[in-house]
Parts: structure tokens; C-alpha cells; sequence
């Protein structure tokens, strides 16, 4: 672990694990979600939005900021803390997904890939050391390995995908020599419990600060995402942080949390806001819908954010319906500020031994997107026919 930073576990209940991870700016206390700022910008907020929701971290896109504005623009400026105006811990991906997900035209070879930006069809080339410059130029606290994502459903393509990461993985800490940032590994494998193990053991032999478990939420169903954290998070290192990566929705988090995940980052809570969905302890509730146009209750009761604090679910709806940019704000707050309040009940459950119970009660009244909606076309169809 380079000097900067110090994990230290707390208590334990079960596989979850309360925790704490000092940085440069500041300690993430674990179980800890991070919103995503692709752009150096959590969308519509304001560094002391993240502040007041409890934020203790928050992820940056190393494959869009090497597009626009750069990453040597940025680290003239002071780097990513100094340039966007934040001063608590940042992370920043290798960019390897979004390289495979968004980019044109891509060619890929064990020294690395070149691809065609989906910005303006330009053409760029990352290899391990390349990567590594752009994210100690951007200054994050933490950083990722370049890593190869394939479909995790695919052996052959994770076989294959596999051995690339780990010569990557090498390449990269051998690349990597900024002191004052951790470089964490990331475990691939698809859903295939051999090559995970395989992929810990390899890894955790490179003795890396941190540990990511990656290329899942992106095709499997929920049943193999927890089997593979069954499998995964046993073989990697009890001493150090374990970092699920692009997993945000608030049951797979929780679960996560029961099989020993410690970090979170994903899109979904501030893209679902901009579309009026936002989360409540019952499951997520959308504002378009005609039957919160004279609802005069917050989004969720008791909810300490500035949104509920100050508006109805009428004028939300109205603001939406209306197309008013402070609609995507005030939504995004709240999901903001949702995620981070889920993540303190859960340290304080695990704090007081009581996680299982947690667990237990969160789920029985937490109702997963699509089973919210197969609820309320069951409720419809119930006061259809009582109304008949």
C-alpha cells in the first residue's frame, strides 16, 4: 500500500465489511458509492451538492477527458481536484470500457488498442504506459488498470481477454509512478468461476492497493452477478479495498455489500433523474406519470435532502412535464442524496451487527424497476375491476 493511503477495517457482519480508506483528500468510509462525473461534472450539480449529500468520492472518465478538453490541459491547470473544484477523493477508469463500448473503428492487439473517437471519428491509440500517463497527468487518488471487457457470457472471448489483462495489468504498475495515487488492479473472468479465481490469484500476486471486479452489469443476469461476487470476493485480499465496478442499482448494491464488495460507481441514479425517475425505499417512482400531478408529498418522506425538503411531487412533475433544466437538478439531488443515505444505514447496520436484518427488510419492500411496473399494472387492473 503506497504511504498516502491507509485501508483499515472496522467490524464485519457476515461477508460485509465496514471500512475505511484513506487518500490524499480526504478518508472514503466503506461500504461508499461514488456518482459518476464523466466530464469532470457530476451532471447538473455543484462540487457542495456532492458535499451536503455525504459524497466521499466521485469517478472521472479517463476515455472522455483524454478526448475533451485533455489531459495535459488539465494537468497544466493543477489537475482534476484543482480544475473542477473538488476536493475530495477522485477516481478515474483506464477507460478500456468505453474504448470498447463507444469508439469507432477499433483494432485490437496485445500492445494495446486503436480506435476512432466517437467524438469526431479522429483516430487514438491507448497501450498500458499510454493510459498510465493520462491518469497520473489527470491527478486522481485512485486509478485503474487498462483492462479488456468482452462479453461476460463468452468463454472463449474471456479466455482470451484474460491473458490480456493480466500482460496489461503487469505492464501498467510497472508504467505507473505517481506516489500520491493507487493504481488498482481489476479482476475479469465473465461469469466463469475458473477464470475469476485465476484472474485473483494473478493479480493479487501484482500486490496492488486495491482490487476491482469488473466486466459484470453488462449482459449477465442479476443470478450470475451474484454467484460471480460468490466466487470473487473470497480470493481476493481481506486487507485491502474491494471495488465493484458500474453496479448502482440499490438491490444489486446491497447484495453486492452481503458477498463483501467495500465501492460502487455507476451512471444509473443521475441518468434516471434527468428522466424523472428517482428512487424512494419502495422502489423507484416516475414523476411523468399523470397520478403525481396534484401530490403534494415530497419524492420520499423523511428524506433530508434539499429537493424533499422543498418541493412536492406536483411541482417536480409540473417542472418536468414542462421541460425545465431544474427538474434534472432538483432529481439528481435526490438520487444523489438517496444512494449516499442507503450507504450510511448500511455501515451503520454493519456497525451494530445487525446487516442481515437490513438486508432482509430492504429487500422485502424494495421493488426492482420491472417489478414496479408488473405492481402497479396489477393495482390498475385491481381498481379497474373494482371500479366495474
Amino acid at each position: 500500500m503506497p504511504a498516502h493511503f491507509r485501508f483499515k477495517r472496522i467490524n464485519s457482519d457476515g461477508a460485509a465489511r465496514l471500512s475505511v480508506f484513506h487518500t490524499p483528500h480526504g478518508a472514503i468510509h466503506m461500504p461508499a458509492f461514488a456518482p459518476v462525473g464523466t466530464l469532470a461534472n457530476v451532471k447538473t450539480l455543484e462540487p457542495r451538492d456532492l458535499a451536503e449529500a455525504g459524497c466521499e468520492l466521485v469517478l472521472a472518465n479517463t476515455y472522455h477527458l483524454y478526448l475533451r478538453p485533455g489531459h495535459e490541459l488539465i494537468e497544466r491547470l493543477g489537475g482534476l481536484h484543482t480544475f473542477m473544484a473538488y476536493d475530495g477523493p477522485i477516481l478515474t477508469d483506464s477507460g478500456g470500457y468505453q474504448v470498447f463500448s463507444l469508439a469507432h473503428n477499433r483494432r485490437l492487439d496485445d500492445d494495446g488498442v486503436t480506435f476512432r473517437s466517437h467524438v469526431d471519428g479522429s483516430l487514438h491509440r491507448f497501450t498500458p504506459e499510454s493510459v498510465m500517463a493520462v491518469e497520473q497527468a489527470l491527478g486522481p487518488d485512485i486509478a485503474m488498470v487498462l483492462d479488456e471487457c468482452p462479453n461476460p457470457l463468452d468463454r472463449a472471448a474471456n479466455e482470451q481477454a484474460l491473458a490480456r489483462t493480466h500482460r496489461w495489468a503487469e505492464r501498467c504498475k510497472a508504467a505507473h509512478t505517481r506516489p500520491d495515487q493507487a493504481l488498482f488492479g481489476i479482476v475479469q473472468g465473465g461469469i466463469f468461476p475458473d477464470l475469476r479465481q485465476t484472474g485473483a490469484d494473478f493479480l493479487t500476486a501484482l500486490d496492488f492497493p486495491g482490487y476491482a471486479i469488473g466486466g459484470l452489469a453488462v449482459g449477465e443476469t442479476k443470478a450470475q452477478m451474484y454467484a460471480t461476487l460468490d466466487e470473487t470476493c473470497p480470493a481476493l485480499p481481506a486487507n485491502k479495498p474491494r471495488y465493484l465496478m458500474g453496479v448502482g442499482a440499490p438491490e444489486d448494491i446491497v447484495e453486492a455489500v452481503y458477498r463483501g464488495v467495500d465501492m460502487f460507481d455507476c451512471v444509473l441514479p443521475t441518468r434516471i433523474a434527468r428522466n424523472g425517475a428517482l428512487f424512494t425505499p419502495q422502489g423507484r417512482i416516475n414523476l411523468r406519470n399523470a397520478q403525481y400531478a396534484e401530490d403534494p408529498r415530497p419524492v420520499q418522506e423523511g428524506c433530508g435532502c434539499y429537493t424533499c425538503r422543498t418541493f412536492s411531487r406536483a411541482y417536480l412533475r409540473h417542472l418536468y412535464k414542462a421541460r425545465e433544466i431544474s427538474a434534472l437538478r432538483f432529481g439528481t439531488i435526490h438520487n444523489v442524496y438517496f444512494m449516499q443515505d442507503l450507504m450510511r444505514r448500511i455501515r451503520q447496520s454493519i456497525a451494530e451487527g445487525c446487516f442481515a436484518d437490513f438486508r432482509a427488510d430492504f429487500l422485502a419492500n424494495y421493488q426492482i424497476s420491472d417489478q414496479a411496473v408488473r405492481h402497479a399494472q396489477r393495482q390498475r387492473r385491481v381498481e379497474a375491476m373494482r371500479a366495474s
